[in-house]
């Protein structure tokens, strides 16, 4: 069981859309959110903490698509690389930046952390990563290297404090021994782990099989699952379902139908449900766990 976590925040203007500042209550590390508007302000308010070395991100918007995006940088003085990112680069629209209060990390160490910093994002498939290719991990004496993934574990931490989730996986799953409805054979050996209070889930509408986990953040349907080809001509979800066909998240297969070719968070079980269905549905009644309760009839006997 994992210890609970007290943060610290502190909003310079008094306000949650201002800059903010951030910290691990007992831990060293620190980090500041800034709108790209206040950014000069950093250095005026801010100066021990941002002049010297750490990680930072710059979190913005694709044109085209409205995705969210993420630019995973680390330097030996954040102050000077942002100043040269606001001259640069026009995407982003907000920065976090993380340092350390007993200013102990060095080059090595930062270079480590950016690494693996663009690994996890990469692997959690929340954001668009802006970075051009995945950093070279340094290499580190194992005292240092355990350091840095417990600063990376906080840089979690207070990156979703903040309202970035894009380091959290959706869901703790791996492949393993069974799941409860094995789905194809790439996806049979799915176990969930550390799910306490989540729900697996099945949808079973005709041809249409699909399995999820109900999280804390919506709805996560799990690779391998169906959803059907031939959608009704308007609904609700038609756009969603058009970018997760673009994106490849959903794929035609042999059989005509299609498969999500990876896990997918939704923030909404009826949203899911009609994705998959191709029509407007109440997930609540659809969505079923593996006595064939519903997800109503669920929360129904929980508050009884």
């Amino acid at each position: 069981m994992k210890l609970g976590k007290s943060i610290r925040i502190y909003l310079k203007e008094g306000s949650v859309t201002g800059i903010k500042f951030a910290e691990v209550v007992n831990q060293t590390i620190q980090t500041l959110s800034c709108p790209r508007t206040k950014i000069s302000e950093l250095n005026k308010h801010f100066s021990k903490e941002i002049n010297t070395q750490g990680v930072y991100f710059l979190i913005g918007y694709e044109a085209e698509s409205g995705k969210q995006i993420v630019y995973i940088g680390e330097a030996e003085n954040v102050w000077d690389r942002l100043k040269n990112h606001d001259y640069k680069k026009d995407f982003w629209n907000e920065v976090i930046l993380f340092t350390s209060k007993d200013d102990n990390l060095t080059k090595s160490h930062i270079k480590y952390l950016e690494s693996r910093i663009v690994q996890t994002a990469i692997q959690t498939k929340r954001y668009g990563i802006k970075n051009g290719n995945n950093p070279t991990l340094s290499s580190l004496p194992l005292p240092d290297r355990d350091a840095m993934e417990e600063f990376l574990e906080n840089v979690k931490i207070l990156s979703g404090t903040l309202g970035h989730k894009f380091l959290e996986d959706p869901i703790a799953i791996k492949k393993s021994t069974t799941f409860d409805n094995p789905m194809t054979a790439s996806t049979e050996n799915y176990e969930v782990i550390d799910t306490s209070g989540e729900y697996k889930l099945t949808l079973n509408v005709g041809n249409i099989l699909a399995y999820a986990i109900q999280t804390n953040e919506g709805l996560v349907v799990l690779e391998g699952s169906n959803a059907s080809n031939s959608p009704t001509k308007s609904y609700g979800y038609g756009s969603l379902r058009d970018t997760l066909i673009t994106e490849g998240i959903l794929k035609k297969e042999a059989t005509k139908q299609l498969v999500f070719t990876r896990n997918y968070l939704f923030n909404s079980v009826s949203a899911a449900a009609a994705v998959i269905l191709g029509y407007s549905v109440n997930g609540r009644n659809v969505w079923k766990n593996n006595n064939g309760k519903s997800i109503k009839e669920i929360e129904k006997n929980e508050l009884k």
